[in-house]
């Protein structure tokens, strides 16, 4: 079987025409629609040499909306977490298919997805949230390019917002004057160890929200996260760390565990005066023992700041104040990557570099003191 193609303007956009020969004789087959030269003659490249590979996809007018919703959403529920598989699926449904829906799945171009990111920004979505619509899409033209039903994937080409490295984002964080101010302002709030915890260790709301007394070793002073608390169409589900790094043990403080044990036993009077109690063993929970929703732990803390009058910060900014105040204070990146639950040391360095600078120069002061000695390194600097 052999093959040939070529391009053509029709009207203000491009068509890509190919023959193939086979035993039943010669066709012709076309796409056109393609705004440039360029991604015409991409395509055209892409599907000769899927026709050489014996990996050609036959013309379908299956839409993106069927594509999305009937085939591959449905076929990624048991691969994907479900607060994952529900975030899919609230990003196909309110954005992705009020936009492309329509669109032919072999139709969709670059340009398509291009337009559509702009649009997004444009009415105010956040970056990183096209960023992760991006991901979605590409993820999913990867498996359609995988079972014959497109040539290739366009999102390859397409112009998804850049993020800035880890590094390089704006953080905020609170000074350890303007922690305690927070936490004296929030003492008789029946979750205020819950906040304690999420500056003293750095732990993930999820986490602390799942957290069981079970895993929390008052006498060893540490704990161990294991249960995560995870929000599906706003239901709360149970859950568990993502990865092995974030299946930890954490060190805790004197007054952390005094303000942890005094918090346990505000519990337990709580337990013996409600009507009706579910005990599910959790370090935190309403009063009458079901689990606390996310959103309303991070409001409250919203309100908090507020009522303070301390300098906002969201209540995932008390897990970098953690972290910035630890490196600041000489604890060394890899054991704060650990108390972090952090994939590597690597990415706990690009985050928090910001706070390093201090001791690179410590440590450069240092090493001179070997080379030079004490008195010769700390002379004063020439003018």
């Amino acid at each position: 079987m052999s093959q040939r193609g070529f391009i053509r303007r029709r009207g203000s956009t491009w068509t890509a025409y190919w023959q193939v020969d086979s035993k039943q004789g010669r066709h012709q087959r076309s796409k056109g629609g393609f705004p440039t030269r360029k991604e015409a003659q991409a395509f055209l490249t892409a599907t000769l040499a899927a026709l050489q590979a014996g990996t050609f996809s036959e013309p379908s007018k299956v839409t993106v909306r069927e594509y999305l919703l009937e085939r591959w959403l449905p076929g990624r529920s048991a691969s994907l977490r479900p607060s994952t598989f529900d975030s899919y699926r609230r990003n196909i449904e309110l954005h992705v298919d009020p936009a492309l829906g329509h669109t032919k799945l072999q139709q969709l171009s670059a340009d398509h997805l291009d337009r559509f990111y702009a649009d997004l920004l444009q009415s105010g979505l956040a970056p990183k949230t096209v960023r992760n619509i991006h991901t979605l899409v590409h993820k999913a033209l990867q498996d359609a390019v995988r079972k014959n039903l497109v040539v290739r994937n366009v999102a390859d080409a397409a112009d998804a917002p850049k993020l800035a490295r880890p590094g390089e984002r704006e953080m905020r964080t609170w000074s350890p004057k303007q922690l305690r101010s927070f936490f004296e302002g929030i003492a008789d709030h029946r979750l205020a160890a819950a906040y304690v915890l999420a500056a003293t260790t750095g732990m993930r709301r999820g986490e602390i929200l799942g957290l069981r007394w079970s895993d929390v070793d008052l006498r060893a002073r540490r704990l161990s996260v294991t249960h995560t608390i995870l929000t599906v169409s706003y239901q709360i589900t149970p859950g568990t760390p993502k990865t092995s790094r974030g299946r930890r043990s954490i060190a805790l403080d004197p007054e952390t565990i005094r303000i942890l044990a005094a918090h346990r036993a505000r519990q337990t009077s709580e337990k013996l005066e409600a009507a009706a109690y579910v005990d599910q063993g959790l370090v935190f929970a309403r009063n009458d023992g079901r689990p606390v929703h996310p959103d309303y732990f991070s409001q409250t803390f919203d309100r908090a700041v507020r009522r303070l009058k301390l300098p906002k910060i969201r209540l995932h900014d008390l897990r970098h104040t953690h972290a910035s105040l630890g490196l600041a204070a000489g604890i060394p990146v890899k054991l704060m990557s650990e108390r972090l639950g952090h994939a590597t040391a690597a990415f706990t360095q690009d985050v928090y570099m910001h706070v390093t600078p201090a001791h690179e120069e410590a440590a450069a002061a240092q090493i001179a003191d070997l080379v030079f000695g004490v008195e010769e390194s700390r002379k004063p600097r020439p003018s």
